[in-house]
């Protein structure tokens, strides 16, 4: 592992109960949905992770973020051993510096309560405040998102998705993270709003050295967007890359099959005849 990595993952593996087995004294046994999953990401990179539903996308998402602790293999962030034992305090400020954006923007906050309180929530959890008031610190969270300041007096029931997704995006910049991992958090948005959530996930990156693993099923988002690409079929990484060599001369079957899945403005039957 070099200096300029944040995050280093290897041979990373995540088991849980298989609910769909029999029981086998009193307890079900346990299946791989993560297996020997690897990367390296730097400040300013953008990983994307690809694959169909049920291939361990967001597993891998919450196993990076401790929220379903992994069993096997290594996570480094800064150098240092991450694990769900480590020091609590430790833990804290892993937990503050990689965060966490969610597919569901809307069932990510809490309804009863107005956007500038959920965007200064971490702030007053993490007692990063400094001194200054909660209405100050989301307004100026709001203004790097690239929403009005009034918004923080609105409920999320009263803003569209785009918008919620955004205020998702500044309450996860609030700690002032190294890494952020959007999960599917264009699913479910319009083109245009799709669009400006990249935009702002790629300027934030680009701007504020921001690390990014962007995990999405929509290829043409992550070629726009990434440096790197990891493919996921099953829990298992096909194939892994620069954004510009796997999307030009894919090497695994399945990859070539989510490359055809792509829709084309004009579509042209041997656009990937490469085998």
């Amino acid at each position: 592992m070099t200096a300029q990595h944040l995050l280093h993952v290897q041979g990373l593996g995540l088991d849980v109960r298989d609910l769909n087995a029999a029981r086998t004294r009193g307890a079900r046994p346990q299946r791989s949905i993560l297996s020997e999953i690897g990367f390296e990401l730097g400040a300013g990179q953008a990983l994307g992770v690809i694959g169909e539903s049920g291939s361990g996308k967001s597993s891998l998402a919450r196993a990076l973020t401790l929220l379903m602790p992994p069993q096997r293999g290594q996570l480094r962030f800064e150098g240092r051993t991450v694990a769900a034992d480590m020091p609590a305090e430790s833990l804290r400020q892993y937990r503050a510096a990689v965060q966490m954006v969610f597919q569901d923007p809307m069932s990510a906050l809490n309804p009863r309560r107005r956007v500038g309180a959920s965007i200064a929530r971490p702030l007053q959890a993490f007692k990063r405040l400094d001194g200054r008031k909660p209405e100050a610190a989301a307004a100026a969270l709001l203004d790097r998102v690239g929403l009005p300041r009034g918004f923080a007096s609105r409920f999320p029931h009263e803003l569209s998705g785009g918008q919620r997704q955004r205020v998702n995006i500044a309450r996860a910049l609030a700690l002032g993270p190294r890494v952020l991992i959007a999960d599917e958090v264009t699913s479910g948005l319009d083109v245009s709003a799709q669009a400006r959530i990249v935009e702002l996930l790629d300027s934030l990156r680009r701007e504020e050295k921001l690390a990014l693993i962007f995990i999405s099923h929509d290829l043409s988002l992550v070629r726009s967007l990434c440096d790197q690409v990891l493919i996921l079929c099953s829990g298992v990484a096909v194939e892994q890359g620069s954004s510009d060599q796997v999307f030009a001369q894919p090497s695994s079957d399945y990859t070539r099959r989510l490359m055809r899945s792509i829709p084309l403005p004009e579509p042209d039957s041997h656009w990937l005849d490469q085998e």
